[in-house]
């Protein structure tokens, strides 16, 4: 297993480097967001594609949660990217090296290599889940449950994210905050659809064997942490209480901030 985790870094790295080139050719690294996605789909399908001897169904079933997750969100991001052009995370993280000329290298070293290894590590569950489940064997319960958290993590996010695309196409939303549909239970449907998606992949690593499932847990902790401490939710937070003021203040108040809940009065 752990030559084919190998090809897969390999696989990863050689994507990094292609990418870091095009984004020093077009001085913007933003993109990096779509290939988060798209990138755990890749190397869910190069491990599927590994298996020897064909892989089982639990390797399937994971493979497909996977790349359903990521490919979608990839595109999604991509899109928003090429309609919104640079980042201002990004174009703040690499200020200084632009103007002093070191764009390219604090490009690779500040974003691609970083977001390298952090992609490696969150997608490990599936990676690990898929090659510990080539025999061919019936699909666990345990892999199952891990379907349907992973099936309640995808419908928060994709419907999130819908509903937000769509309540920034209407100009008359311009300064309002939204707070229906999914956005009434949770301040972020999104970020939590993610976390339950990963939790939910892991759950299914863990159908191939508990010992893979403790060897890659820090993948979904380093998620959950990303999501609600660093630069998911509380990040995204800091912005919308300078720009949306006290609308964004009383929708706090009345909003649970992670998990769903119904809104208080």
């Amino acid at each position: 297993m752990f030559e084919l985790l190998a090809v897969n870094a390999a696989i990863l790295i050689v994507l990094v480097l292609a990418q870091w080139a095009i984004s020093v050719r077009i001085n913007d690294v933003s993109f990096i967001d779509a290939f988060w996605g798209a990138g755990m789909g890749i190397l869910a399908l190069a491990s599927w594609l590994h298996v020897g001897g064909g892989p089982g169904d639990l390797a399937t079933l994971i493979m497909l949660m996977t790349t359903a997750w990521g490919f979608r969100l990839g595109i999604y991001l991509f899109r928003r990217w090429r309609k919104h052009g640079e980042d201002k995370r990004y174009a703040l993280i690499l200020k200084k090296a632009r103007a002093e000329g070191r764009f390219a290298s604090a490009a690779l070293t500040k974003v691609w290599l970083l977001q390298a290894v952090l992609l490696f590590m969150v997608s490990s569950p599936a990676q690990v889940g898929i090659l510990a489940s080539g025999a061919p064997a019936p699909i666990p319960p345990l892999a199952w449950a891990g379907f349907a958290v992973w099936s309640v993590g995808v419908f928060f996010e994709w419907v999130g994210d819908w509903q937000l695309a769509r309540f920034k196409a209407d100009p008359a939303n311009e300064g309002k905050v939204l707070d229906t549909g999914l956005w009434r239970y949770t301040r972020h449907p999104n970020y939590f659809g993610d976390f339950a998606a990963w939790w939910g992949i892991w759950l299914a690593c863990a159908a191939a064997g508990w010992e893979y499932a403790a060897a890659t847990v820090i993948g979904p902790i380093f998620l959950s942490f990303t999501l609600t401490k660093w630069s998911g939710a509380a990040l995204l937070e800091k912005g919308l209480d300078k720009s949306k003021g006290d609308k964004y203040a009383d929708y706090k108040r009345r909003t649970s901030a992670f998990f769903p809940w119904p809104p208080r009065n």
